[in-house]
C-alpha cells in the first residue's frame, strides 16, 4: 500500500516539473526579440522645419528634451571660381554628432589654392570630442576659417568641456553666443516657410535677450 501511495505522489511531482518547464518554454517563446538600432544617419537639407527651429534653437537655460544638435552652415569658398554653399545637419541619434558629420560629409577636405570661410549656427556648443575634431581640422587646414554662433552652452561647467573650448579658440575658432538678430537670420534663411503663403516674420520669445546675456557672460568666463 505504501508503494501505491508513493507512486501517484511521484507522478504529481513529475507533472509539476513538466508544467514548470513548459511554462518556461512558453515565456521564452513569448519574449520579443530585441531589434538592433538602425545605423546612425545624419539628416541634411537646405531648410529645417519651423517646429524644430522653435524648439531646438530656443536659448533656454535648461535644455530638457533637446537631445539633438542642429547645425546650419554657410561655406564661402574663395579661389579661381568662388562659390557659396549652405544647408543644415541634424543628429538622428544621440550617439553621433552633427559637428563631426560636417567634416566627414560636407567638407571632408580643404583643397589647396582655395580659402574656406565657414560659419555655423548651432543649437548647442560642442562636446569634448567634437571640439577636439574642430581643433584638429583647423590645425590641419590653414586655409580654413571657422566662426561658430551657438544658441546654448553644453555642460559649460565641466572642466574638460572648458579646456576643449579654449583649445578651439587657440586653434583659431571664433565662437560666440547667438544674438536675437541671429535667430531672425536663421528664421529667414534656414527655416521652411509655408508654400503659397507670405513669409511669416520671426517672433522672438519673451526672455531671448536675457538668456543671450546670461550665456554670453558664461562663455566669457570659460574662454578667459
Amino acid at each position: 500500500m505504501a508503494e501505491k501511495q508513493e507512486q501517484p505522489q511521484a507522478s504529481q511531482n513529475g507533472e509539476k516539473t513538466e508544467n514548470a518547464e513548459n511554462a518556461e518554454n512558453v515565456e521564452e517563446a513569448e519574449k520579443p526579440e530585441l531589434e538592433p538600432l538602425p545605423p546612425f544617419e545624419i539628416v541634411t537639407g537646405e531648410r529645417l522645419p519651423a517646429f524644430f527651429f522653435k524648439f531646438q534653437f530656443k536659448n533656454v537655460e535648461y535644455s530638457s528634451g533637446r537631445n539633438k544638435t542642429f547645425l546650419c552652415y554657410i561655406i564661402e569658398i574663395q579661389g579661381k571660381e568662388s562659390k557659396t554653399l549652405q544647408g543644415y545637419l541634424e543628429d538622428e541619434h544621440a550617439a553621433a554628432h552633427a559637428e563631426d558629420a560636417f567634416f566627414n560629409t560636407i567638407l571632408p577636405t580643404c583643397e589647396p589654392g582655395f580659402r574656406y570661410n565657414v560659419t555655423w549656427y548651432v543649437s548647442s556648443s560642442p562636446c569634448v570630442s567634437c571640439a577636439e575634431r574642430i581643433t584638429k581640422a583647423l590645425q590641419k587646414n590653414k586655409n580654413l576659417r571657422l566662426s561658430i554662433a551657438v544658441c546654448r552652452l553644453f555642460m559649460w561647467e565641466e572642466p574638460d568641456i572648458q579646456a576643449a573650448l579654449r583649445k578651439m579658440k587657440a586653434a583659431g575658432c571664433k565662437m560666440r553666443i547667438m544674438k536675437p538678430q541671429d535667430f531672425e537670420y536663421i528664421w529667414k534663411n534656414f527655416v521652411e516657410q509655408e508654400e503659397g503663403e507670405e513669409a511669416k516674420a520671426f517672433t522672438p520669445w519673451e526672455d531671448i535677450q536675457e538668456n543671450f546675456q546670461y550665456y554670453e557672460e558664461k562663455l566669457a568666463e570659460v574662454l578667459h
